[in-house]
C-alpha cells in the first residue's frame, strides 16, 4: 500500500451552527446534479449512429471506434483524476472537465471528417467525463461519509442513469426532428450551465466549512495537497496488480463495463431498428432502463451495506448474463410484454454491481480505494470499449447484432464466479506479527 502524506490526528470538531440537515448531503446532491449533466453526451452514442452513417457514409466499426476512444477515455483518465483531486481539489478538476465537455461536444457540430469525430467525441468528451466518473463519486464519499456509504455510492452512481432518463428522449426526439447538430448543441449547453452550479457549492473537504464528515465521532482537519499525482496512481497501480483481487475485480467490472455502456447503451437502439422499431420507440426503452437503474443502483447500496457484496455481485452478473442470452429473442418492431420484462430487469441490474464493488475496494485498499477503484472503472471502460467497436464490427460482418449478445452473456457467467472468489482480507488480530 502507497505511503500518502500524513493527515493531522482528529481533534474535536470546532463550534458552529448546527443544521438539522448534515451538510454532507447537500454536497451529495450538488455531486448528484454534476454527474447527472455530465451523462447527457453518454446519451448520445446509440443515437448518432445511423445519423452519421447516412450523412457522412461512414462504417458502423468507424463511428464505433469514436465511442470506443470515448469509453476507454472514460476509465483511463479516472484514477488520474482521483489523484488530481488530492491535489488540486475536487471542484477545480470537475469545473474544468466540464468546460472540456463542452468544448468537445460543441465542436462535433462542424466536423466533416472521421479523424474529427476521433478527436471531439473520443478524445475531448472522454478526457472531461472520466474526470467526473465514478471514481468522483468514490472520492466525495470517501471524504464527505463514515456511515451509509453504500447508500451514497447507490445514489451517486444512479446519477448517471438519471441522465440518460432525462436526456435520453429530449435528444432523440431533436436528432428525429432537427438532425443530430442541435441535440449535440444542447449537450454542451448543459455542461456549462453545471460549471457556476459546482463553483459555488461544491466543496472539497468537509473541514472547509468546519464539520466532521457525516458519521464520523472526531473532526479531522483537512490534509494537505498530495502532491505527485501522476506518480501516485501509477505507483498504487503498480501495488494493487500484485494481488489476485485487483485482477479479479478489474476482470469482472470489465465485463460489466462490455455488458453494459459498450453493448446495451451504444447498439441497442439501432439493434431494434434493424428488427423495424422507431428509433424514438427505441430511444424511449433506454431510458425506461435508466428509470429502473436509479431504484436498483439505490437498492444495491442499501443492500451493500447490509449484506456480503461478493454474493450481491455474483448475483448481478449471473441473471444479467442469462438476460442477454434471451434478448435476440425479444427484439422486434413493436413493444411487447417480453421486452418490458427484460428492460425493467436490465435496468434494475445495470449499475448494481458499483456499490458491492466500491465497498470491496475500500476493504481491500483502504485508504488508496478511490484510485483503485478508478483502475477498475478503467478496466470497465476498456471492456465497454472493445464491445462497442466489436459490435459495430460484427453488425458490419454478419448483418446483426445476435453473436454479440450471446458472447456478452457467457462472460457475465464468468464475472459472476470471479466475483465469489474474491478473498477476505485476514483481519488485524489474526494476521502473522511483523519482526
Amino acid at each position: 500500500m502507497t505511503q500518502r502524506t500524513a493527515a493531522a490526528a482528529p481533534v474535536e470538531a470546532p463550534p458552529g451552527p448546527r443544521h438539522r440537515v448534515h451538510r454532507a448531503w447537500f454536497v451529495a446532491a450538488v455531486t448528484f446534479v454534476t454527474i447527472t449533466g455530465a451523462a447527457a453526451f453518454r446519451s448520445l452514442p446509440g443515437l448518432f449512429i445511423d445519423p452519421l452513417h447516412q450523412e457522412f457514409g461512414w462504417s458502423r466499426g468507424t463511428i464505433g471506434a469514436a465511442v470506443s476512444i470515448n469509453l476507454a477515455l472514460y476509465g483511463l483518465t479516472a484514477p488520474f483524476a482521483a489523484a488530481l483531486m488530492d491535489r488540486f481539489g475536487i471542484r477545480r478538476v470537475v469545473a474544468a472537465a466540464l468546460t472540456v465537455i463542452a468544448i468537445g461536444s460543441g465542436l462535433t457540430v462542424w466536423m466533416t471528417a472521421a479523424w474529427q469525430l476521433l478527436l471531439c467525441w473520443g478524445l475531448l468528451v472522454g478526457l472531461g467525463t472520466g474526470s467526473m466518473a465514478l471514481a468522483f463519486a468514490a472520492t466525495v464519499t470517501n471524504r464527505w461519509f463514515t456511515e451509509r456509504r453504500g447508500l451514497v455510492t447507490g445514489i451517486l452512481t444512479a446519477a448517471s442513469a438519471s441522465g440518460q432518463l432525462i436526456f435520453l428522449p429530449l435528444l432523440s426526439w431533436i436528432v428525429e426532428r432537427h438532425d443530430w447538430r442541435p441535440a449535440a448543441v444542447t449537450v454542451s449547453l448543459t455542461a456549462l450551465a453545471v460549471v457556476p452550479f459546482v463553483w459555488l457549492l461544491l466543496r472539497d473537504h468537509p473541514a472547509d466549512v468546519g464539520v466532521a464528515a457525516y458519521g464520523a465521532r472526531e473532526f479531522t482537519p483537512k490534509p494537505p495537497p498530495v502532491t505527485g499525482a501522476a506518480r501516485r496512481t501509477l505507483t498504487v497501480l503498480s501495488t494493487s496488480v500484485r494481488t489476485g483481487t485487483f485482477w479479479l475485480l478489474a476482470g469482472a467490472f470489465a465485463i460489466c463495463g462490455a455488458s453494459t455502456n459498450g453493448l446495451v447503451q451504444t447498439h441497442f437502439v439501432p439493434a431494434e431498428h434493424d428488427h423495424g422499431m422507431p428509433v424514438t420507440t427505441a430511444a424511449s426503452l433506454l431510458a425506461v432502463i435508466g428509470v429502473f437503474d436509479v431504484v436498483g443502483t439505490v437498492a444495491s447500496g442499501w443492500f451493500t451495506d447490509r449484506f456480503e457484496p461478493r454474493r450481491l455481485l455474483a448475483v448481478y452478473y449471473a441473471l444479467r448474463g442469462l438476460s442477454l442470452l434471451f434478448l435476440p429473442m425479444l427484439l422486434g418492431p413493436a413493444v411487447h410484454p417480453p421486452m418490458l420484462f427484460f428492460i425493467v430487469f436490465y435496468g434494475l441490474d445495470w449499475v448494481a454491481t458499483v456499490p458491492p464493488t466500491m465497498a470491496l475496494c475500500r476493504e481491500q485498499f483502504g485508504e488508496d480505494s478511490a484510485i483503485v477503484f478508478g483502475w477498475v472503472l478503467a478496466s470497465h471502460q476498456v471492456g465497454a470499449a472493445l464491445v462497442a467497436y466489436l459490435g459495430g464490427v460484427a453488425r458490419d460482418v454478419f448483418g446483426s447484432y445476435d453473436v454479440v449478445w450471446y458472447a456478452a452473456g457467457t462472460l457475465c457467467a464468468a464475472a459472476a464466479l470471479m466475483s465469489l472468489v474474491v478473498r477476505r482480507p485476514v483481519p488485524a488480530a489474526l494476521a502473522p506479527a511483523v519482526p
